[in-house]
């Protein structure tokens, strides 16, 4: 269950995530952090030494939890999955954790670029682990024979990486459903990668 203190901390990292997600890193306000989390300003300081401690370590969660969350989703496919069934799944479960889930990587994604650089390092670190996930998710795809010849699969991974992350820029779940924009990125990777 974890201690009161830690429970405090975890409230404190949700309110920072969903107040960083909605704000941004430059209208970030701790006031407004502690109104979200339930507790006073001053009891901030107690979990976290700054301001800029608290926004690092929701900017790795993001980063981290994501890169979990579709790694298990990966894993609990069927032994022999093919391996465009597993890129398909990948493809799924990061735009649902990201648009459903997790306040964190959404704070993560759109404050990336955004927070000063002694931030980025650690979160770094974890957005490396990930694109090598899905470097090799892409790798067997090649090896297997699925992704056509001439696709430069390095190139098409960050596009499609970076075209997942821009949809929590845009997407309103009011406008168009998260299974229609699932279901779109997986007919767009299936169409660009497969012959024929």
């Amino acid at each position: 269950m974890g201690s009161k203190s830690e429970k405090t901390r975890r409230r404190i990292l949700d309110a920072a995530a969903s107040v960083l997600s909605q704000k941004g890193y430059a209208g970030m306000r701790l006031g407004e952090v502690a109104d979200v989390a339930g507790v006073q300003t001053p009891a901030i300081y107690y979990h976290f030494a700054s301001r800029d401690e608290l926004v690092e370590e929701v900017m790795w969660s993001g980063a981290h939890d994501v890169r979990l969350h579709v790694e298990d989703a990966v894993a609990a496919l069927p032994a022999g999955s093919a391996p465009l069934d597993r890129i398909m799944t990948a493809v799924d479960a990061h735009l649902r954790y990201e648009l459903e889930i997790s306040d964190y990587a959404t704070a993560s994604i759109r404050n990336a670029r955004h927070v000063p650089d002694s931030l980025r390092e650690r979160p770094a670190e974890e957005e490396s682990r990930y694109s090598h996930f899905w470097r090799d998710l892409f790798d067997a795809a090649k090896q297997d024979g699925t992704i056509r010849d001439d696709l430069d699969i390095t190139t098409f991974r960050m596009l499609l990486l970076g075209a997942m992350n821009w949809v929590v820029e845009w997407w309103r779940p009011e406008v168009r459903s998260l299974a229609e924009v699932i279901g779109v990125a997986q007919d767009m990777v299936r169409r660009t990668i497969t012959a024929g």
